[in-house]
């Protein structure tokens, strides 16, 4: 009803299609963790290794975000919480191994930079689709849909480095891509811990155990 000074309904992904979609994603970000690393030690790209190291961390964080559907709006937000802290140490191990590899010779393989940013890319983009419906929603949906699109973005970035390093013999905009995916990370991590914190602050699910 208008005007009754009611909240709107939050999605918390109860819906069997919402699941569907995420055993959908999460068996495509899989399988590009593994394409992706050994593409990325095969042609000894930060960037690359940094987006394998996403696809795996959002596989295991989709897998999270399924397990606490249908629990208590204190359990999904927690699970949220343990998503953005991952977000923040993948941003901090992409960094480290970054700096590290200031400190080695050799420029990596643009072509393979370029043909697996391509198929990272549709694999991405297959899933933001699949997503599309369900972008909005407690923190624990909002957290999917914020992994899936830097995904993209990530992708589109490792084409371009890998362009960048064809043109100029550099490594540098490799190095680049991985430092700016390292701060897509953070900032996402810190967008979805807002949301799961103003979720556990809420009074209205202060001492509740039973789904919201």
């Amino acid at each position: 009803m208008s005007g009754c000074g009611c909240d709107p309904a939050v999605f918390d992904g109860q819906s069997r299609a919402y699941r569907r979609a995420l055993m959908a994603v999460i068996a495509i970000n899989a399988a590009m963790f593994l394409v992706e690393g050994v593409s990325g030690f095969a042609a000894g790209s930060q960037a690359l290794k940094a987006d394998a190291l996403d696809f795996a961390g959002d596989a295991a964080t989709y897998a999270i975000s399924l397990a606490v559907i249908g629990m208590a709006v204190t359990i999904r937000a927690s699970a949220s919480l343990i998503k953005a802290l991952s977000l923040g140490v993948l941003a901090l191990a992409i960094v480290a191994s970054s700096i590290a590899r200031l400190f080695s010779d050799g420029t990596p393989q643009a072509e393979i930079m370029g043909l697996v940013g391509l198929l990272a890319l549709a694999a991405n983009l297959v899933s933001v689709l699949i997503l599309l419906r369900w972008k909005d929603g407690d923190s624990n949906v909002r957290s999917v849909w914020l992994c899936s699109r830097n995904d993209s973005i990530g992708n589109v970035a490792v084409m371009g480095a890998g362009g960048l390093v064809a043109l100029t013999g550099s490594v540098w905009p490799d190095l680049l891509v991985a430092f700016a995916l390292a701060g897509l990370f953070l900032r996402s991590g810190a967008a979805i811990a807002v949301q799961a914190l103003g979720e556990l602050r809420d009074p209205r699910n202060a001492g509740t155990g039973a789904p919201q």
